[in-house]
Formats: C-alpha cells, structure tokens, sequence
C-alpha cells in the first residue's frame, strides 16, 4: 500500500468535534466553586442536576456516564441569567 494512501474515513472524524478548548472541563462537583470563585454565584449541585434533567442551565457535554461543562459555556450562561444593575424593585 503506498504511504499516501488514505481510508476515505480518514480526517472525519475530527472534523465531527469542536475546536479544542483550552481550559478544562469541569466535572458538575466542580461547578459550584467555580461560579462561587468568578461569579460570585451559589448554586448546588443538585440544582444543575435538576436543571440539566428539565432544560434551563448551562450546556454540557458527556463523557461516557460522566458530565462536564466548559468554563466559557458556564461564564456565558450566568451573562444570560444576569439581569441589567437595577435601582429599585418597581420596574421588571
């Protein structure tokens, strides 16, 4: 077989993924701490479970039976649930 030749699968498959992020992935364990740590944010673990089971939170990804978020799907989900700085309770 000469060396250039190539399966027609060949090169696929990464086109199938998403660009590589270069901050890690967190387990949803982590999540909790770090939207504390950045955002100043608490929510419990439970509650992104919930969240994940009915729609509503942030995207994820699964690895086998494991979750995970990327940290910048996690920064744009809490801008998205962030309201505008408010003066006072009157207006919605």
């Amino acid at each position: 077989m000469p060396e250039s030749f190539q399966p027609a699968s060949a090169g696929t498959f990464s086109a199938c993924l998403p660009a590589p992020s270069h901050k890690p992935r967190l387990r949803r364990a982590e999540v909790p701490g770090y939207l504390l740590s950045y955002h100043g944010i608490q929510i419990a673990v439970t509650t992104l479970a919930k969240l994940a089971s009915i729609g509503g939170g942030p995207p994820f990804c699964k690895f086998g039976r494991r979750v995970l978020y990327e940290q910048d799907a996690l920064d744009a989900w809490v801008h998205q649930k962030l309201s505008l700085p408010r003066f006072n309770t009157s207006k919605t």
